[in-house]
């Protein structure tokens, strides 16, 4: 795996790459980074350049200050300039958590820079917005969002060398054991250690309009209506599920035909949130016949 460094929408972005061939991009989550794709880097680069990249605010990536840099728009515009820096265009992409809901905005904004893509539990942002306002099981499992926008995030999560951090990766998970190593537990906190890592992965959910209701709150993300119709995917999509995940709740598949043209779900009853970690050939079996030539 080679390292390296693009300079796009204003900002140096860190990624990973392996192998030659059709560009398949990787886009993780909070609280991962480039790292989160090894098993699938491994498995894809033997016929396509498979590139993992450190988000903006995660790791190696550049950490813009501003909340505001962490706005949907920005985040698009990083991964479409990062295509062009690549010259992969259109390619795969592969996205899960945060990753993914960035993913699904890139399909509907730029089509044409994607051939397939792979959603792997990340709500589309139509039916996201719908749950937390019907969804009294999204809601409840969802609360976890207030705490990574509070200001006392970085000490809470930080405390006792990533002690909370560490433990959202168990909690989220079945059978944490069974994927996170010692060493893999290692290049997590070094990720995060990085100056100004910890605030920038924080800073997606402090610049999201769309999160659970406060105490003082009624309703969530108040006066957020999203029409389906202007967030309609029509690439070809693939939406891997463990349904055990604790945070994002199976409803969240409801209606995904709605705002998903050519859509193909694949549901896993014994994953979790981590299932790439928990479940790797699997999901790349998955994601390899799904982009298999038609």
């Amino acid at each position: 795996m080679d390292h390296h460094y693009a300079t796009v929408n204003g900002i140096r972005l860190h990624y990973v790459s392996s192998g030659s061939g059709p560009l398949i991009l990787f886009v993780h989550g909070f609280p991962e980074f480039w790292y989160a794709w090894r098993h699938q880097l491994n498995a894809f680069s033997g016929d396509h350049r498979a590139v993992a990249l450190d988000m903006r605010g995660y790791n190696l990536s550049d950490k813009p200050a501003d909340v505001k840099a962490y706005r949907p728009k920005h985040l698009v515009e990083d991964l479409r300039q990062l295509i062009d820096h690549l010259g992969g265009r259109p390619c795969v992409m592969v996205a899960h958590d945060w990753g993914g809901a960035v993913a699904w905005n890139f399909a509907v904004q730029h089509p044409d820079y994607l051939s397939r893509l792979v959603i792997i539990n990340a709500p589309h942002p139509v039916l996201f917005t719908r749950a937390f306002k019907s969804s009294a099981e999204q809601i409840a499992a969802s609360q976890y969002m207030l705490l990574l926008r509070d200001p006392k995030a970085e000490r809470v999560l930080s405390a006792d060398n990533y002690r909370r951090l560490e433990s959202m990766l168990y909690s989220f998970a079945e059978d944490g054991d069974r994927w996170l190593s010692d060493e893999d537990l290692q290049r997590y906190r070094e990720a995060w250690a990085q100056p100004g890592a910890l605030t920038g992965g924080l800073n997606y959910y402090r610049a999201s309009p769309l999160h659970p209701p406060a105490a003082d709150q009624t309703t969530a993300a108040p006066g957020i209506e999203l029409a389906a119709a202007d967030f309609t995917v029509t690439v070809p999509t693939l939406v891997i599920w463990g349904e055990r995940d604790r945070a994002l709740r199976p409803v969240l598949l409801q209606g995904l035909d709605e705002v998903v043209r050519d859509l193909t779900v694949k549901r896993i009853p014994e994953g979790s949130h981590w299932v790439v970690h928990e479940y790797p050939d699997r999901v790349n079996s998955l994601i390899r016949e799904f982009i298999a030539p038609r």
